[in-house]
């Protein structure tokens, strides 16, 4: 090893014992404060005002209420988990339905497709009392299928497929099977799911485009389909979804994306492959489930059972709710496992185009023509922000692409919310996804760019006696956002490079010398067996009424409640027994960040200095640039070579376009935003269609940035029939105008450029006395809103 080689694998050495020691520190800064105020909670004999503390309550003689409560808490928490073994299997039995909280019905079985798979589209029955309007946008649902079974898209009332349907909208579900079809892929489900798409396009011809919801998993299959079926899918939704999976924070926090490290740690691909080879083709989703099971041991092994135990004559019931889709587990074949893990998990290959489809296309996101909106949190470590929103960086080179290309795509970041909460929690339902549904029309109506969408609460309550929002959208630069999301240049993401390479080296070794002995080795019992007695199904049926052991605790149950004795939460028995378990829950967090930190810093150790070492020589060279004048990008220099071409869209766009350091210009870009005023101004609008309108705005706002003046002098060339002129510049002068429109007197600048189009519009310019157009009269604006005729 040369020296340059010495000196580049000490300074990767020294940085991963720098940042592993900060993890460390930060770790035991925080068990310290949570350990310090249990035991404070524990030793304290007086109160903040100095009276007796809750000690001295502690006696032999109110111990003796304590145990009572203690053990019929006992009782009624060992009976949930039977309950929980019982329904297991039931669901077992039954073939494990959809978790929704709604009725349904089967549209679609796509078990008789021509390529069969174990999917179906479902249409939700809107529940009494909310009636849904066939005009309106639908909406379909796709579920993540990672373990998990179908339904957390409308687990409750308070979910998105509530909360479209009291939006009045008609909602649909893309829901599974339990067992896959023998020999699918999940290219043949992203073909069904383009024929879920086109069916529910023909059950409302009326309606707009279907709107995509996808969570999780179900989110880059929703970008999939978006891809493949373009002329077909309205706006797209995505919830914590990991588009690119290698991105996360290195630099700073915990440790806070402890999965990413695991396709690493775990030498690749080929561990996937062996477990469904051992499963006889069939891959078990419940090492999915184990492996999120493992990201927080503290609420897998303590939190979530204490909360049972502590509150037990409340907490069963939920708990045993959210066990119904937890706690099932839905299988994979083979090919499908294999196409996460190598094409997504450790391959990173769906925005890079690499991913094809069946019919050998590949998928180019960028193709994808209606609004895409990212909702992602800060709280979330399983698909942090950097994995939701790096994708957009990597396909798009520059705000200006994807403006020339009419692309919007806003961005939506929670602070604190878990990954799981962004699907079943009804506070993100009711706020988040509530006025996501209200706003998505306007959404797909902003000019092409990249937006950050802000929910604000404002003061005072709705007629209903609910919080009252505000959204209001923010432009965006991509290169600003990039930096902000992406503080240290991700730098990070090289070693995962090596991990690829090392992960198809396994994956061929495993296949040439170990895959045939497993594959001669199982069988369909072999396999029923192994799932049988995952560690997360004993849990389950061992605890259940089958187990004879198990009979007297139905009956011991049912009379704890019938004598039930509660001990109110303040007894100081029940505070210490709650600074205890506040231990437990700290020491087992403490575990959790030490494997996690230890598990980064190895990570890094490993691949960083592989990668280093053996490719980052070996990549082509990159030139050095300077730093590159926006002008020169193609999409910019396309825009601006066709200045001089095209009509009254163009022109309109154009007008829509230009804005000043004080605002816009004009106020047509506030026309297309307000349906209400759609209809009064119909007549002037340019009639094309939305996906080619967004084309149209952001070529021409890239022409009014970088060629201002040209832009403006070249408008008679673009509006040649003089009909076009006068229709253009009655609209402009009917706005300014309009109070409606302009709500302030228009400025000096705005009446300068009313001049001056007039001027250049009406001839007068070339010494032509034409006579100036006279204002057409508007009609009132009608009360309801209307759609303009941009469709």
């Amino acid at each position: 090893m040369d020296t340059k080689h010495l000196a580049r694998s000490h300074e990767i050495g020294t940085k991963i014992s720098l940042i592993h020691q900060q993890r460390m520190k930060t770790a035991l800064a925080q068990f310290s404060q949570r350990a310090g105020a249990a035991i404070g909670e524990a030793t304290g004999a007086r109160e903040p005002d100095g009276r007796a503390g809750w000690m001295a309550g502690l006696n032999p003689w109110s111990y003796q209420h304590y145990a009572v409560d203690a053990f019929q808490r006992s009782m009624l928490f060992w009976d949930t988990l039977r309950q929980r073994g019982d329904n297991f299997l039931e669901r077992a039995a039954k073939g494990s339905a959809p978790v929704l909280h709604f009725d349904y019905e089967t549209i679609l079985d796509g078990r008789g497709f021509a390529r069969p798979v174990n999917y179906a589209l479902l249409r939700i029955i809107p529940p009494a009392g909310v009636t849904t309007d066939p005009a309106k946008r639908p909406y379909l649902i796709i579920d993540p299928r990672a373990g998990h079974g179908p339904g957390i898209g409308g687990f409750k009332d308070d979910s998105q497929a509530g909360v479209a349907m009291r939006a009045g909208h008609p909602v649909y579900f893309v829901s599974f099977f339990r067992d896959p079809e023998p020999g699918q892929t999940l290219l043949d489900v992203c073909s069904a799911e383009g024929q879920f798409v086109k069916h529910v396009r023909a059950l409302h011809p009326a309606s707009e485009k279907p709107a995509i919801i996808g969570n999780c998993q179900g989110g880059w299959a929703a970008m999939m389909l978006a891809a493949s079926s373009p002329d077909d899918t309205g706006p797209i939704l995505i919830n914590g979804a990991p588009m690119s999976y290698v991105s996360g924070a290195w630099n700073e926090g915990e440790g806070d994306n402890p999965m990413r490290y695991a396709g690493g740690m775990l030498g690749g691909t080929w561990l996937s492959s062996f477990v469904a080879d051992l499963g006889n083709g069939i891959f078990d989703g419940a090492h999915l489930v184990q492996n999120f099971e493992n990201l927080n041991p503290a609420n897998s092994l303590w939190d979530k059972y204490y909360k049972v135990y502590r509150l037990a004559d409340t907490e069963p019931a939920r708990y045993l709710d959210f066990e119904r889709w937890w706690g099932t587990y839905y299988l994979l074949n083979r090919e499908e496992i294999e196409f996460i893990t190598r094409n997504l998990f450790v391959g990173n290959k769906l925005w890079s185009g690499d991913v094809k489809g069946n019919t050998g296309q590949a998928f180019d996101l960028r193709a994808i023509e209606m609004p895409i909106i990212l909702f992602a949190s800060m709280g979330d470590n399983i698909t942090p922000p950097e994995q939701a929103f790096n994708w957009v960086a990597d396909i798009y080179g520059s705000t200006e692409e994807i403006k020339s290309r009419g692309q919007v795509i806003v961005g939506l970041l929670h602070q604190n919310i878990g990954h799981l909460g962004i699907f079943v929690s009804g506070k993100v339902a009711k706020k988040e996804y509530t006025q996501l549904v209200s706003v998505l029309n306007e959404v797909e109506i902003l000019p092409p760019g990249l937006y950050g969408m802000q929910i604000t609460e404002v003061d005072g309550a709705g007629a209903d006696g609910k919080p009252q929002y505000e959204v209001t959208f923010h432009e965006r630069r991509l290169e600003d956002v990039s930096t902000q999301v992406n503080r240290f240049n991700r730098v990070d993401e090289q070693p995962f490079e090596a991990v690829a390479a090392l992960s198809d080296f396994n994956q061929r070794g495993y296949e040439l010398f170990v895959q045939p002995w497993v594959k001669a080795m199982s069988n369909d019992m072999s396999a029923r067996l192994l799932r049988v007695f995952h560690p997360l199904r004993v849990q389950n049926w061992a605890l259940s009424s089958r187990n004879p052991w198990m009979a007297w605790l139905e009956p011991a149950a049912r009379a704890v409640r019938e004598h039930r004795q509660p001990l109110d939460e303040r007894d100081p028995w029940r505070r210490l027994e709650n600074a205890g378990a506040e231990l437990v829950s700290a020491s087992l967090d403490l575990y959790r960040a030490t494997r996690d930190a230890a598990t980064e810093a190895g990570f890094f150790s490993i691949y960083a200095t592989m990668y280093s070492l053996y490719l980052a020589e070996r990549k082509p060279a990159q030139p050095v640039q300077e730093t590159l004048d926006a002008r020169a990008l193609p999409f910019v220099q396309e825009a601006l070579d066709s200045i001089a071409e095209g009509g009254y869209a163009e022109a309109f766009a154009r007008l829509a376009s230009l804005r000043s350091q004080q605002g816009a210009l004009l106020p047509l870009s506030r026309l297309v935003k307000r349906k209400e005023l759609a209809q009064a101004y119909a007549d002037y609008l340019p009639d094309v269609p939305l996906d080619q309108w967004r084309r149209l705005r952001g070529e021409q706002e890239i022409i009014t940035r970088y060629e201002p003046e040209k832009a403006i002098t070249t408008l008679p060339t673009l509006l040649r029939d003089r009909r076009d002129r006068e229709r253009l510049l009655t609209l402009v002068k009917a706005l300014m105008a309009d109070e409606r429109v302009q709500a302030t007197p228009p400025t000096g600048a705005q009446l300068a450029m009313v001049e001056r189009l007039h001027t250049l519009l009406s001839g007068e310019h070339e010494g032509q006395a034409e006579q100036r157009p006279a204002l057409r009269p508007v009609p009132p604006v009608p009360d309801l809103p209307t759609s303009p005729r941009l469709h």
